[in-house]
């Protein structure tokens, strides 16, 4: 036993920490922990120190890193290594070094500041009463020339609206310069010096390709402080804007995008902004599908408002095209084999295009650009994207080549003038009260979007009338102020009995004369001198009326529901 060692009681010894244990590395999720900054750019993997240490009992000594180490003699254009405090070495990059190290742009964080908005909806149901306010808070960032840039549904129905910047304790209160409701972006300012005092705006970078890596920054809910996501864009194409009720380009990233990260910028690698975030697909069998308003639709939103002093909107084509991918199709069209195209099923009476155009002519080009068989075109290497890409790339008012080709084989070429579409039930009343009219306990407003989320709910389309969804998703105006005029509901009194079922069916007539919009409608009731008052309604129902009790009523009926006036302000003018 005398010849064997024996083993000394206690801890175990520790091995040699290795040497890069306490610098932290590429994985550490804070853009704000900067290991070594040269010109604002931050080396991922800094070199390891040189410096040598005794192993000693416990927890391995950390050493402190300095963020400025250069001394007043360093010269960062020598590519040389410097000596720093506590003898930690750093290397400076060079120019022709900067492409070998896995270098990244810090954003301008400072720059993202969190939004405060306060809410009064207006009561669709009830269009004279607005509904009790609510607050929410959401991100954006500084631009160039004193503005600032978030979502339009952060702000939607706002009364108020603030700003705070990263490290501050005040807010400052907001205009609201421009609300684009198609691309969901809302352009703000503040007046005064002191808000913008040591804010840089960020810039914007060009659309990026696909595995470029993403950076969502901003004030999402789980805490009060500036929240960073990465990610990489997994998809670019034409998106569903679900505020907008459009289709626009739109990037798909797998970055988190939390409810509060609206309006907050997204940043390349480099440090230039390429978009908004927006949106995210919540479902339980996706994880991470979050969605960016790109740079291209963002700068057509900022030059649409300094071009017109407010926003005009993205200009559609008026038409409803079909796929030619079947070839008896294009046979049948007159279609030799090296055309392609889509075919013309319908055209926006209202829309410029329906003066030129004609259902079955077969859209060839736009701008220049061949249209192919399923209606995509060229985008990047190896990418295609549908055509609608090219026609939001105009402006309101702007003119684009178009080549068709008609059923006769005769092919033609117009100079269309592009105009933002008019649905026949609007997506939005862009901030407008509802409109509505009162007679004898007939509440009478026009249908749009809003109104059926107000009356259905969320499933709104399953839940509407089947006519009503039928004229929202397929139906166009006739004329540019028709409305979709209904009885709301039937405020009961001993005038309206056996009226009180009826709900939410159009109006078609009023004494034989059709109805084109509420205004009218309401002109005509009051400009009537006939005994009945009639109105024809969906289904074939009539509703019939005393003229002279029909209007004394009313008073009555307002004053039992407290009802400040029989119509809206706007049927006044």
């Amino acid at each position: 036993m005398g010849g064997v060692n024996k083993r000394k009681r206690g801890r175990k010894a520790k091995s040699d920490p290795p040497s890069t244990a306490d610098i932290p590395t590429s994985t550490s999720p804070h853009i704000d922990d900067v290991v070594f900054s040269v010109s604002n750019v931050e080396l991922i993997d800094p070199p390891p120190s040189s410096t040598s240490h005794r192993p000693r009992r416990g927890r391995p000594r950390k050493i402190p890193i300095p963020i400025s180490i250069l001394s007043e003699n360093s010269n960062p254009e020598n590519g040389k290594t410097i000596k720093g405090v506590n003898g930690v070495a750093a290397s400076l990059i060079s120019s022709e070094d900067t492409t070998m190290l896995n270098a990244r742009v810090v954003p301008e964080m400072d720059a993202v500041v969190k939004v405060f908005s306060v809410h009064t909806e207006p009561n669709y149901s009830l269009p004279w009463q607005r509904k009790r306010q609510y607050s929410s808070s959401s991100s954006g960032f500084v631009i160039k020339g004193r503005r600032v840039l978030t979502n339009a549904h952060s702000i939607e129905h706002y009364t108020q609206v603030k700003l705070k910047k990263r490290g501050s304790d005040t807010k400052y209160v907001a205009t609201v310069l421009a609300i684009g409701t198609e691309c969901d972006i809302a352009l703000l300012t503040v007046d005064g010096d002191e808000f913008w005092e040591g804010v840089s705006p960020v810039e914007f970078g060009d659309l990026p390709v696909l595995q470029d890596a993403v950076t969502v920054v901003g004030y999402p809910i789980g805490g009060d402080t500036i929240s960073v996501t990465s990610g990489v864009v997994s998809r670019i194409e034409i998106l569903s804007y679900v505020h907008g009720s459009t289709e626009l380009l739109g990037l798909q990233i797998d970055a988190a995008i939390n409810s509060g990260n609206s309006g907050g910028p997204a940043f390349s690698d480099k440090g230039n902004c390429v978009g908004i975030a927006f949106q995210s697909l919540k479902h339980e069998d996706v994880e991470n599908i979050g969605y960016v308003i790109p740079t291209p639709v963002i700068v057509h939103f900022i030059r649409d408002y300094e071009k017109n002093g407010a926003y005009a909107g993205f200009p559609i084509l008026g038409v409803e095209w079909q796929k030619m991918e079947n070839p008896d199709l294009r046979l049948s069209m007159g279609m030799k084999p090296d055309q392609k195209g889509v075919r013309i099923r319908r055209i926006d009476p209202t829309a410029p295009e329906s003066m030129m155009l004609m259902p079955s002519d077969v859209i060839l080009s736009f701008d220049g650009v061949d249209i192919a068989n399923d209606g995509t075109v060229p985008f990047r290497h190896g990418e295609r994207i549908g055509f609608s890409y090219l026609v939001s790339q105009k402006y309101s008012g702007d003119s684009a080549a178009v080549k068709v080709l008609r059923r006769n084989s005769e092919i033609l070429n117009f100079n269309l003038k592009l105009a933002t579409q008019m649905r026949l039930i609007p997506a939005h009343n862009k901030g407008k009260p509802p409109s509505y009219y009162i007679i004898a306990g007939f509440v009478f407003t026009t249908v749009s979007v809003p109104y059926l989320r107000s009356e259905y709910g969320k499933d709104y389309e399953y839940e509407a009338p089947v006519k009503l969804l039928d004229k929202l998703l397929h139906e166009f105006r006739q004329s540019p102020d028709e409305q979709i005029v209904v009885v709301s509901q039937v405020l009961v009194a001993d005038i309206n009995i056996g009226y009180e079922e009826i709900v939410n069916t159009q109006v078609l007539a009023f004494n034989g004369a059709t109805v084109k919009n509420l205004k009218s409608l309401a002109s005509m009731v009051e400009k009537c001198n006939d005994e009945f008052l009639k109105f024809d309604l969906e289904y074939q129902q009539v509703v019939v009326l005393q003229t002279k009790t029909a209007k004394s009523a009313t008073s009555d009926i307002l004053t039992t529901h407290c009802i400040p006036s029989a119509m809206s302000e706007d049927l006044r003018m």
